[in-house]
């Protein structure tokens, strides 16, 4: 069987051992240094001032919703858009938050939000913010998408958490406000569970940071938490027990930050072996009148996270579904599919929204096996059942 993930961690026996030696000796387990380190490290990599690790990329995406509702930069009943092909935690918290998520379909040529779609959405509603989702290592041209909300003052959000890697002129993750990262196992960098929000703004990060743990103040500086206590009269004997916002437990432990920083290592490594799995896929597709073609040539660079396949009937994706699993290749829908068709959207959302393209990639989709570790007759069997049938 090729599997969509075969390990825990890239060089996983190297790592695992290292993980153990780290348990026995570690004094701390729950957040800690590691993490910490881990933050800085990786915002670094991906170019941004400030990181917030998380327990998950689930967490991070409600965090973050859960920041701008806090700061009031989002309120109750506003209309947030986000990409209707996603996964269904870019959604579930809009609608958890008072919210009202507005789906913006994607184009057929990359799979993703593009500017067209922006505009079509906005000739008739209004948006406060938009979460755009990077799928699976592609984007639109997100560019144009940043100049219509910095024009229109709508506050543009990155789920980056298929797309580590990737680049358009800048790294995928530092187009908008803010951008969230997923590290559960098969993604770019494993930490088995976690995730990350990224940000230039002081103010988001540290309310992210409260949101992790509490609402409280503890991992805020003494100046910040000096004006908070002051505002709110706390002395010293409450001021460790003391809530300033609706918050969660949403913390990672000291193994996923010393994970992360063992995987971060390898990361340059894993983009060039998913770019050059992309490629060799790529180029199958493109000679297959069955498959609709990808067109992700605006890019400089993909760090794909699986290959998406929508074919041009019903009919030609069953007959390469029942292809691929006779030949144990383990396929998956893309991604959540469209969120206008998943139950909880359908029965929460009570607006029709007409998001076509999604819903044929909802139909007629699905992604194949692209990981680092795939080995040279793993790759020749995929682009051998990617060719014509015919």
């Amino acid at each position: 069987m090729i599997r969509l993930m075969k390990k825990t961690f890239y060089n996983e026996e190297e790592v695992k051992k290292k993980l153990c030696d780290f348990i026995l000796n570690a004094e701390r387990l729950s957040m800690g240094e590691k993490c910490l380190e881990f933050e800085k490290k990786f915002s670094e990599y991906q170019g941004r001032k400030y990181g917030v690790f998380f327990n998950s990329g689930s967490s991070a995406n409600f965090a973050l919703i859960n920041a701008l509702v806090n700061l009031e930069k989002l309120k109750k009943e506003d209309n947030v858009g986000f990409s209707a092909v996603t996964w269904a935690t870019n959604v579930m918290p809009l609608l958890q938050l008072g919210l009202n998520p507005v789906p913006v379909d994607v184009s057929l040529k990359h799979l993703n939000v593009s500017s067209e779609e922006v505009d079509e959405v906005l000739q008739k509603t209004d948006l406060k913010a938009i979460f755009i989702t990077n799928l699976l290592g592609f984007s639109g041209d997100l560019e144009k998408i940043k100049r219509i909300c910095d024009e229109r003052g709508i506050i543009l959000l990155e789920d980056n958490c298929e797309s580590l890697g990737s680049e358009l002129n800048n790294k995928l993750g530092n187009y908008g406000l803010a951008s969230t990262f997923s590290f559960f196992v098969g993604h770019h960098l494993s930490t088995i569970e976690g995730g990350m929000v990224c940000t230039d703004d002081i103010e988001l990060y540290d309310m992210l940071k409260m949101i992790r743990a509490h609402g409280w103040d503890r991992d805020l500086s003494k100046e910040k938490q000096d004006k908070l206590r002051k505002e709110h009269k706390i002395n010293d004997f409450y001021s460790k027990y003391s809530f300033y916002f609706p918050a969660f437990n949403l913390r990672p432990t000291e193994i996923q930050g010393f994970v992360g920083l063992e995987q971060l290592k390898y990361i340059k490594e894993m983009h060039s072996l998913r770019n050059k799995n992309l490629l060799a896929f790529d180029n199958i597709v493109k000679q297959n009148p069955n498959i609709k073609k990808l067109d992700f040539s605006h890019m400089k660079f993909v760090s794909n996270f699986a290959y998406p396949l929508v074919f041009e009937s019903k009919e030609l994706f069953e007959r390469y579904k029942e292809k691929f699993e006779k030949n144990n290749v383990e396929i998956r829908p893309i991604v959540g599919g469209s969120m206008v068709e998943q139950p909880f959207f359908k029965k929460l959302i009570k607006s029709e929204f007409s998001c076509p393209n999604s819903k044929l990639v909802h139909e007629t989709g699905f992604y194949i096996p692209n990981r680092p570790d795939l080995e040279e007759g793993e790759v020749k069997l995929i682009c051998d059942l990617l060719k014509s049938a015919e």
